[in-house]
């Protein structure tokens, strides 16, 4: 029998190979830039983390417009990694993050293994920095070359790089594409080649059509589907690589809008979670979805929300019904 608990207290705090954060909330990277535009909804320091845009060594236009577009149960976007690049950032985006208390996770991406390798000097040893998100895995760019994480071995060596230069106790995160074969041997490839954890998963590649033009309707073609539509497919990868490679910290995210939601990725086997598309109308989702975590996690019994993680792994291992 499942012995309810008061919300306040459950034991949220969060270790996610040498960072340890306060709760396992956080923000999905590119939903709200750096952070600030939140501030004035509430207070970014309440999260676990913030997780950046991806941050790119030079300024970045990105894709032509238009960029968003709504479907029945998400959207598609088509930003294009666009951005002010590392020199911006880091004079201006990551001081603002420290100065507010908030525990940065910063996501970089690249278009060759030297320009991750640089990123990781730069991002990776400097003070205040959480952890560090590798995306390799982003299907909104022009170039579908930079799509690293759709080949075992690439996705593995720019993993690589990235921790030989990054700074020892600054966890390396690598962002895991859906659109593979198996998700299971892209992930263990860049956990071989010494990524801490993993962020499962990034957006789908859609497209949508307006049939007033007959033309796709993202000025870029091709887009990235996330919300919704797309967090059975996220669940599924957390559990089937939380199952193939027990003990790896996983970040889970993807449609996730509720505490409910938040704490299914948790059982199936995530760590911490993030929050994303839901932000674009309810900028306070991140702090809801935290309360709501909280509350689910005292209804079901759990004192601390790590003896919720892979717990229903664990009981399909034993052939229990929860």
């Amino acid at each position: 029998m499942v012995v309810a608990l008061r919300p306040a207290d459950v034991d949220l705090v969060t270790e996610l190979a040498d960072a340890s954060l306060a709760n396992p909330v956080m923000t999905a990277s590119g939903c709200a830039a750096s952070g600030q535009e939140l501030q004035q909804f509430f207070d970014v320091a309440e999260l676990g983390a913030v997780v950046t845009k991806s941050i790119m060594r030079d300024a970045r236009s990105g894709r032509a417009t238009p960029r968003m577009a709504e479907t029945p149960s998400g959207m598609l976007n088509s930003i294009g990694l666009q951005g002010p690049g590392i020199n911006a950032f880091l004079a201006r985006d990551l001081p603002w993050l420290l100065q507010h208390d908030a525990r940065p996770i910063v996501s970089i991406a690249g278009s060759s293994l030297g320009e991750y390798a640089e990123l990781a000097r730069r991002v990776g040893n400097t003070p205040g920095v959480a952890a560090i998100e590798v995306n390799i895995s982003c299907p909104n760019v022009e170039d579908r070359g930079l799509v690293f994480a759709c080949d075992p071995v690439q996705a593995g060596r720019v993993l690589s790089v990235v921790r030989r230069d990054t700074a020892r106790g600054v966890p390396v995160f690598a962002k895991l594409s859906p659109d593979v074969t198996s998700i299971v041997d892209i992930a263990r490839s860049v956990v071989e080649a010494g990524a801490d954890g993993l962020v499962l998963i990034n957006t789908l590649l859609g497209l949508d059509i307006d049939l007033a033009t007959m033309r796709p309707r993202l000025g870029g073609v091709t887009g990235g589907l996330s919300g919704p539509a797309i967090r059975p497919v996220a669940l599924r990868a957390v559990w089937q690589v939380a199952n193939a490679l027990p003990g790896i910290p996983l970040i889970g995210v993807g449609g996730i809008r509720t505490g409910v939601d938040a704490l299914e990725f948790l059982v199936a086997g995530a760590s911490a979670v993030q929050v994303g598309t839901a932000i674009f109308n309810d900028p306070h989702a991140p702090v809801r979805v935290l309360a709501e975590l909280r509350t689910e996690l005292a209804a079901h019994g759990f004192a601390r929300a790590r003896d919720a993680v892979g717990f229903a792994n664990r009981s399909a291992a034993r052939g229990v019904l929860v």
